[in-house]
Order: structure tokens, then sequence, then C-alpha cells
């Protein structure tokens, strides 16, 4: 079945201007080139409801203009007084994060600084710096409350400034498979679609000229957001309905980073986003487990990006992403924090014999991911006192029971493993276990690459490629099922296995890719440093925001390289985290749930800081039976298990679609022309704030800045050889940079053999641990005087050293030759006249030059270029030309009409 050319839809409100007038606000949306605009007219008459107009007419900027002059003149005091405007400017935005009512009327909430975080495709990927909220009714019609202020307060502590993203044209809530995914439906169903969303989109020039079979018309898709992720959907649930999608902006909360990994020139964009889940949403002793709908605590979807940056297009570029889950173990569990202890006991809440929430947990994840999920469980296995433990018995009480209903090839895998143990064993190596581990989760989900398979890997096949697990199609690879990843806090040692498992699934995408010939990365390159920066800054963000405070251990704990420095800062970030929870988390849940309008104020009712818990908000089966029961056997949704392994909610079938918006476009249209998006032409630029230049670079901030050092991204190196040193971290990163600078010289890369990988020596005892260096880092040596002088002395470097070559004092013949044939390619000037000219060089290849000119022009060199031959075609052309601009003009063709109307639509409709 053929597939239609098909791209995302770029919405046409990114500049927004607010308006004001004593009855209504005017908000006045536009394009980035601002050729187009809509205007939303909000009433200001109305104390507690909230009125809007959305007239869903496009408007030119001529139009625009005349419209805000009626308005002005038309609200004047006095006809024709201009001292007094009845318009005036109020604010300038980039868009709508909703709107929202307490006790009074109704606020908006606009984001008045953005900046640019990642870019996928060409499609940009903003971070909130900045919001206004201004309250929409007028001053002689308020009606004032004395309990707003507060709740006012309460809903501006979630800062919206800190990790909240969005895309004006891609959608966060999905991942980048299931976006290219619904990019390849096949033809026929999108037509169908088509024919169905025709009456909102109707065009005087829709169906001229644009045959889907000439290559000229091009579907727009947008799909329905992932309610889960998005934070703001009850911010936005008033004015849904009320007003064009383009006004609808929908924003995540979690992280997002991006660096370039520059192999030998070729740009690679790897980027991490993080979403965190809006559903059970909250801080770290006051969201444990589940609610009774199946959502975590702490849930958090992570998904990598890696793609060719040279080729910027969804359809012919090179894209690989992998996606794994972080949650807390789901069971009805708490800790209570009344007794001040830094680890409160754990406490089952309800009994749940046949693992109702863990049920409605894993079929949420059949639906999203597919099969197999896998569960890795890292909290403790044996304790002296019975504490984490608890969950894990009940844990594996729960799959048990849940497997035996499944099918066997598609049930859920537990892998428990005491991370805690094996850190504190003296025989065993932490990332050597999780190294393994992630092998075969990733050989079990496969990832996500949307092209086949590269000639090379199938002539020489690599053996861990071949066991491969995902789904193999025709336009590449799909990723069937996830890793959950979990742990008490799912914060330190969950970031660290994620970690391990996101560097091998990072080898089989650059391999993927065709760009290295093994699938198999090492620690100490600069590939590995700048990914691990990156998932250092993700766990740190999502510690913060859950936790209270960044990561406790990190993966050069584990690594045991990190420096003495390192568990002060540890016990601070300890210390730091216990205050949070001990006397800022109630009031940090207070406002998420205001904001996610969990908890709704109204007159009669208790206020939110009168309630003494919010177990009620989050689990509404306290307030009411359900009227449906779900099957103590049967416990997944219907439709799932017959798609398995593919998610659910990929598969092409008519649920699914309804979730699609589809409309047909000329393929130079503003709504899916990503180029003039990314660009930007009508704009000026500098190259000064130009994204690309000013993102981490694996060459400018990893590799080492000697002469002679192998520029691979991919090449083992010390400690003290690279941009930044291992053993530093963020605050010590001007250190580093003057480091750099005053270096006189860096030793020489190190072997394979030299720098491992992967500590065999962790069988001492934890004196020696502590005070001696791993093998991955590298010691100090401390030299003499007599040995400083030396280093001085030696000043000039070899030419090993600097080209990397030893050059030889006498040149071979061959060597010779060559040069003596470069040499007469310059004196020949092009010609070569074998009866006239006579060679003296003794050399008898030079006799044999013959070049023949291999471009249009038959004479070009230094001193004369002789222009070509015009043929007959560029003749008439250039004739038509000078004919025209005597004010002879040629009959149009058919061809000329269609740019013309093509040109008037996009300029001024």
């Amino acid at each position: 079945m053929p597939v239609a050319a098909a791209a995302p839809l770029i919405s046409s409100v990114q500049k927004l201007v607010l308006y004001e007038t004593r009855a209504r606000y005017f908000l006045v949306g536009s394009n980035p080139a601002e050729t187009k605009y809509r205007v939303l007219k909000i009433d200001r008459t109305e104390p507690k409801d909230l009125v809007i107009i959305d007239d869903k007419h496009v408007y030119t900027q001529q139009e625009v203009r005349e419209l805000l002059g009626r308005l002005d003149l038309g609200n004047r005091t006095k006809m024709g007084q201009k001292g007094s405007s009845g318009l005036s400017r109020a604010v300038s935005a980039f868009g709508i994060v909703g709107f929202v009512r307490f006790l009074e009327g109704y606020y908006i909430v606009l984001i008045t600084k953005r900046r640019k975080m990642a870019d996928i495709g060409g499609h940009a990927v903003y971070k909130i710096e900045d919001t206004n909220m201004i309250y929409i009714p007028n001053d002689s019609v308020r009606v004032s409350h004395p309990d707003e202020a507060r709740y006012l307060r309460i809903f501006q502590n979630v800062d919206l400034s800190s990790n909240f993203y969005f895309s004006y044209s891609y959608d966060l809530s999905h991942s980048l498979q299931y976006n290219l995914t619904v990019l390849r439906m096949p033809l026929e169903t999108l037509k169908t679609e088509t024919i169905q969303t025709r009456q909102e989109s109707f065009d005087i020039f829709e169906d001229e000229g644009l045959s889907t079979q000439g290559g000229s018309g091009v579907f727009g898709i947008c799909s329905k957001p992932y309610e889960k992720y998005v934070w703001n959907a009850k911010l936005l649930e008033a004015v849904r309905t009320a007003v064009h999608r383009d006004w609808l902006l929908y924003i995540i909360h979690g992280f997002c980073g991006q660096s370039k990994l520059l192999i030998y020139g070729r740009p690679i964009y790897v980027t991490l986003i993080a979403r965190r889940s809006s559903k059970f949403a909250g801080t770290r002793f006051l969201k444990r487990g589940s609610n009774c709908e199946g959502d975590v605590a702490n849930e958090v979807e992570t998904e990598q990006i890696l793609y060719d940056a040279s080729v910027m297009s969804f359809s012919a570029g090179s894209y690989s992403s992998y996606v794994q889950v972080r949650g807390s173990v789901p069971l009805y569990w708490s800790q209570d924090i009344s007794t001040m202890m830094p680890k409160p006991p754990i406490t089952l809440d309800q009994a749940d014999p046949y693992a109702h929430v863990a049920a409605l947990h894993f079929d949420q994840m059949l639906q999203r991911f597919g099969s197999p999920i896998i569960i890795l469980n890292l909290v403790k296995e044996r304790e002296k006192r019975k504490h984490e433990r608890i969950l894990s018995e009940e844990l594996v009480a729960a799959v048990t029971y849940l497997n035996q209903f499944l099918p066997p090839e598609h049930a859920i895998i537990y892998i428990p493993w005491d991370m805690a143990k094996y850190t504190k064993s003296k025989l065993c190596n932490v990332l050597d276990r999780l190294n393994v581990i992630a092998e075969s989760v990733v050989k079990k989900t496969g990832f996500f690459v949307n092209r086949p398979d590269s000639y090379c890997s199938i002539l020489r096949p690599d053996e861990k490629w071949n066991e491969l697990g995902g789904c193999v199609v025709s336009t590449g690879r799909l990723q069937t099922g996830v890793l959950r990843t979990n742990c008490v806090d799912c914060l330190d040692r969950t970031n660290t296995a994620q970690f391990m498992v996101g560097k091998c699934a990072l080898a089989y995408q650059l391999y993927s890719l065709g760009l290295i010939d093994k699938p198999n990365l090492q620690f100490d390159t600069d590939a590995v440093r700048l990914f691990e920066e990156l998932y250092e800054d993700h766990g740190d963000t999502l510690s913060l925001q859950y936790g209270g405070s960044q990561l406790v251990h990190r993966v050069k704990t584990y690594r045991k390289i990190a420096p003495w420095t390192q568990h002060s800062k540890d016990i601070m970030q300890t210390l730091s985290r216990y205050y949070s929870n001990a006397f800022s988390d109630a009031d940090r849940q207070d406002s998420i749930n205001l904001f996610l309008g969990v908890f709704k104020p109204a007159e009669g009712k208790l206020h939110l800081w009168e309630l003494p818990t919010d177990f009620y908000l989050h689990h509404k089966n306290t307030l009411g039976l359900s009227q449906t029961r779900q099957s103590y056997t049967y416990w997944w949704t219907a439709g799932v298990l017959k798609h398995l392994p593919l998610p659910f909610d990929e598969v092409t079938c008519a649920e699914n679609r309804c979730k699609l918006t589809v409309k047909k476009f000329h393929k130079y249209e503003e709504e899916i022309d990503i180029h003039n998006e990314f660009f930007r032409p009508y704009e000026l630029s500098s190259f000064d704030e130009t994204f690309c230049l000013a993102m981490t670079n694996s060459t400018r901030d990893f590799m080492p800045k000697n002469v002679g050092i192998d520029p691979s991204p991919f090449t083992v190196r010390k400690p003290d050889e690279t941009g930044k040193s291992v053993l530093g971290n963020k605050n010590n990163r001007e250190e580093t940079v003057l480091q750099r600078k005053t270096a006189a010289s860096a030793p020489p890369p190190p072997s394979e053999e030299a720098v491992s990988s992967s500590s065999e020596d962790d069988s001492g005892t934890d004196k020696e641990d502590e005070g001696a260096v791993s093998q991955r880092s590298t010691p100090v040596k401390v030299t003499d005087t007599g040995d400083n002088t030396k280093i001085t002395e030696n000043v000039v470097q070899s030419t090993k050293d600097v080209y990397g070559v030893n050059l030889s004092d006498i040149p071979s013949e061959d060597d010779l030759a060559i040069y003596s044939r470069f040499v007469q390619l310059g004196q020949s000037q092009h010609k070569q006249d074998k009866g006239s000219q006579q060679f003296s060089s003794k050399h008898p290849l030079d006799k044999v030059i013959n070049l023949i000119p291999i471009s249009s022009f038959s004479q070009d060199n230094i001193y004369e270029v002789q222009p070509p031959r015009a043929d007959r075609k560029s003749i008439e052309i250039f004739h038509a030309h000078i004919q025209a601009g005597r004010g002879n003009m040629q009959p149009l063709g058919k061809d000329d009409f269609l740019m013309y109307r093509e040109y008037i639509r996009n300029r001024y409709m």
C-alpha cells in the first residue's frame, strides 16, 4: 500500500499581542512571518464566567491594522481625541498556557519569554523562561474575595520558568516512534481523514493543482496529545472546543537537553527528553506507590533521540530513539513523615490480592509500549530490619498473578537486583553487572530507527546485531516493549541504571546509522562523557522536582572515580533533601494539586490549606463506587492483546484515527514548510544567537585541544587529557578552561589495554577502594624540580606530536614522482600538446599526462577563462528575458498560473 507524503502541522499562532479596552481583551496571534493573523475576543464584563469568541478567520496584516484602528477609534472617550487612546497594548507573548479561576474571575496565563533548548529535525523545542498572569474581568465588575490572593500565591508557587517545555510543530507528549509512525500512515487512510475534515479546511485553491500522484499535495497531520504527560490540560479545558487548535499550546514538565556529537565533522544531535506524568504527581514522601487508576508516583518517560543533523527532514533524514520508564512500585503503599525520620517505615495501605492497581498500570504500558514489559527492581533484598523488602515481596506476587493470564511470549519480565548490596560488595563491579542487564534488555525490546539496515551491516553483520529484538519493518525497526526501572525513590540508583541501559542503546543506535563498526561504546570516550553529562543533568533536574535536591550518588560514585570532595557534596545534598521533605514539600504538593486541577476551589467548600490530607483527591474510588468492575483474569484492555508485541496506540485502526487531524496542503504552505520554520529567511539572523553553535559540542567541550590527538569521539582518553576532566563537575569548568589554556602539552592517547572501561580490581578492601585510584583514572605524578626543568627545555615538539606521523629525511622515488607530476600540472596550464612540447624531466610518467577539461569551461585556469557555449534553450530564455524588459510579454502557460496562485495564497491569504 503506498505511503502518502505527510508532514507535521505547524501552528500558525507563534507571536501574540494582547490589546485591552474597558470591555474586552483582544488577543492577536500571528505566524513568525506575520503574514497570517487570528484574533480572539475575550469579554471583560463577566465577573465569573469566561466568554471567548474566535471567529476562526485568517486575517492579513492590512486587515488586522484596519481592525485595530477601528477598535481604537470606537473606544475613545471623545471622538477625534488622539490623546486618550481607547485601545492599549498590554503585553507581548509567545503562547497561552491556559485559563484558571479560583474564587473570583478568570486569569489568563501567557508565555512572555522563551528559550530554544533542542532541535528535532528542524522542529524547535522551547523552554518557558517567564510568564505573565493577567486578571480578565474589569475592575468595575470585580467581586472581591478575601482568600483569592492566597490561592493566587499557591498557584504561582509552581514555577513555570523551571523545566516546562513546548513546541509549535512537534508533539512532545508522544515518542519519536509514534510521531514518525503517524507520518507513514497509508495513503488511503489519510484520504479518508481529509474528506471528513474538508469543511473545516475549506480553501478556494484547495484541490487545484494538488494531485497526490504528482507529488505536490502534502498531508498535514496533527495528533491528539497524550494527556498523561500534558501539564496544562486542565487549564485549556475551558477553551478547547471554543477556539481554533492553533491557539492550544500543550506543555510538558521534566527535562530536555541536547548536545552535538561531531564525528569527523559530521553533526549528530543527541537529545534527551524526560516527560513527567501529570497523574498522581507530587513530592517525594507525600506521593508514593499508585492511585486507584494505576497512575504511579514519580513516573517519568525518558527518551533518547539520535539523528544526523546534516539532513533536516523526517522523510529523508536518519532518526533513531530509545524509550525507558521510571516510576514508583505500583502498589498501595506510603511512608509516614510525621516521625521526622530520615527513612520513615514503609506501610502497605490496602490489601490487593488480585493485583488490581498493578493490572491497571501495566495495561497502560502495554497500550503505549507493547510487549515485553521488563521490570528492573533495584530495591534492597536483604535487610536486618524489613524495610524495602516489603515492596519486593508484594511486587513479585502481583507480577506472578498477572503473568498467569498472559500468553507466555508476552509475559511481564521481572529482574530483581539489589544494587545497594552490590555497591558495598568487594567482589563485584556494579557497572559491569548493569552492563550485562542492559545488553539483555536492549536485545529484547530493540529500538526505533527510521531506515533499513545499512548495506555494510548486511555484508559484515555483528553477532549482537543478529540477536536484536523489536519489530523489523520495511522502513526500519520499531521498539516493542519497554524497560521499567524502580528503586524506592526512583532517583539515584534508577538514574545510574537508566544511564547504563541508555549507553548500551546508544551504541546500537550509532551502529544502525553506520557511524561505528561495532555496537559497543567504552567509558572515557568523548561520546560517552557527553552522554553521561546529559544523563547527570537529567537526573539532577528530576531529583530536584521530586526529592528537593540534586543526585546524591552519581555514575562516578559507582565507578569509584569520584574525588574526595564529592563526599562532602553528597552530605550537603542529603541534608538539602531532608530539609525539603520535612518543611517545604507540603506547600509544593498543594501548589501542584491546584495547578493540575486536582483541587478546584469553590464557595462553601473546604479550602485547600484546610484539608488534613489530599488522599481523597487522588483516589476517586473513595468518594464513590465505580459502576464498571475490571475482570480479575482478563485485566487488559480489549484489542491490546491482538496486536502485541506492537503497541496498540501505534496500530492503524478506527479508534486511533479519531485522534488525528488531517488536512491537505500544497507543498509550499507555511503550515507544513519546515524549511521556512527553521531557517526563518524573513528574519535577520546572527551567528552569535544561532542555537546549533551554542549547544554543547563534543569537539569543543570534550576533545583534547592538543594537535596530533585522534579526533574520533570513540577513542578512549585519560581524564587529564580531555576538555572537561572526568574528575571535575560544572562548578569548576572555569578552572578546567584555565588549565587547558596554560597547559604546555598533554600525554599521548592511551591504548585500549591501558585504560579499561571496567575495573577488575574492585575486590580489595574498603580502605584500598577509598585511597587508591581506579584503573579508569590516571594517577597524578608528583615530579621534582629536575623533571620540571626538563619539561620546560623541551618546548619544540616533534613532528610525531604535531602531525601524528614521522617525516622522513629523504623522500622516496615514488613520492618524488608524484610531486613532479603535481608541479608539471601547474606549469602546463591545463594544456598538453605532445607534438610541440618537449619535456626535460627524467621521469617517464610526465610524457603520458593528458588532461581533459571536465567542466563547461573549455579554458579555465589562473590566467584566463573562456566562457562556455550556451545551448539553444538557454539562449531562448535569455531572449525572452530581454523582450520582457522591453515590454513584449509572452503568453502565460498553465504552470505560470499555478505558480502565481500559489504566491498569492501564501502571501495574502
